[in-house]
C-alpha cells in the first residue's frame, strides 16, 4: 500500500506542474489573444528547469522530479509558441518600445528563443564539465533553479498590478500555483529531497499566499 501511495504521489508531482498550464494555453488558442498572461512565466520556467535538470548530474534527486522538470520544458516550449502566435498588437515587440537589455525575453520571433535556451544549454554543459566535480557548484545549481522557479508568481502578479485587472490570466493557473506548492511542500520532506527544494518550496508558498489571495480579492 505504502509503494502505490509512493508511485502515485511520484506520478502526480511529475504530470501535476505542467499541467496546470493546458487551461491557459488553450484559453489563448480559443480566444487568439495571449494578452494578459505574462510571458516572463516561460522564462523563469524555462530556465529553471533546464538548469534543474543538470543539478540533477550531479545531486541524483528523484526521478520523478527530473521527469517533471522534462515534461515542464516541454509545456513552456509549448506555452511560449502559444504567446508568439497570439501576442497581442500592443506588446513591446510589435510596438518596438522594448526597454530591457537586447530586448531579453521580448524578441519577435520563436526561433530567437530557441537559439537562446539552446545557448544556455551548451553553457551549462561546458560548466558542468569542468566544474560538476566540485559539491559547491552542484549545490549552486540547485539553489539558483529552485531560488528562480520560486519567483514564479512576480512577473504575473507584477502584470496584473499593470494592467488593474486578472483579464487574461486563468484562475486555475493560480489555484494550480497554490495546491501545486502545498503538495511539493508536503512531497519534498515527505521524500527527503535535497534542502534547496525544501526551502524555496516554502519560500514559493508562501509568494503564492501573499501575492495572489490579493489579487483575487481586489478581482472580486
Amino acid at each position: 500500500m505504502g509503494n502505490a501511495l509512493s508511485i502515485i504521489a511520484g506520478v502526480a508531482m511529475a504530470i501535476g506542474a505542467p499541467a496546470i498550464y493546458f487551461d491557459q494555453a488553450y484559453s489563448m488558442v480559443r480566444k487568439k489573444n495571449a494578452a494578459g498572461f505574462s510571458r516572463d512565466i516561460c522564462a523563469i520556467l524555462l530556465i529553471a528547469n533546464i538548469t534543474r535538470c543538470f543539478f540533477w548530474i550531479g545531486d541524483r534527486f528523484e526521478i520523478a522530479l527530473l521527469v517533471q522538470s522534462l515534461l515542464m520544458i516541454l509545456a513552456q516550449l509549448g506555452l511560449l509558441y502559444i504567446c508568439i502566435r497570439f501576442r497581442p498588437l500592443t506588446s513591446p515587440e510589435a510596438l518596438g518600445e522594448s526597454a530591457r537589455p537586447l530586448k531579453f525575453w521580448q524578441w519577435k520571433s520563436y526561433w530567437t528563443y530557441l537559439e537562446f535556451l539552446a545557448g544556455y544549454i551548451v553553457l551549462l554543459t561546458f560548466a558542468v564539465l569542468i566544474l560538476g566535480r566540485f559539491a559547491w557548484f552542484v549545490a549552486t545549481l540547485g539553489y539558483f533553479a529552485l531560488g528562480l522557479e520560486s519567483t514564479l508568481p512576480l512577473p504575473q502578479m507584477y502584470s496584473n498590478w499593470v494592467n488593474k485587472t486578472l483579464y487574461g490570466f486563468r484562475i486555475t493557473t493560480l489555484g494550480g500555483w497554490l495546491i501545486g506548492d502545498t503538495f511539493k511542500v508536503t512531497y519534498f520532506f515527505i521524500k527527503n529531497a535535497p534542502i534547496q527544494f525544501k526551502i524555496f518550496a516554502i519560500f514559493s508558498l508562501s509568494v503564492d499566499l501573499s501575492t495572489s489571495l490579493p489579487s483575487l480579492a481586489r478581482e472580486s
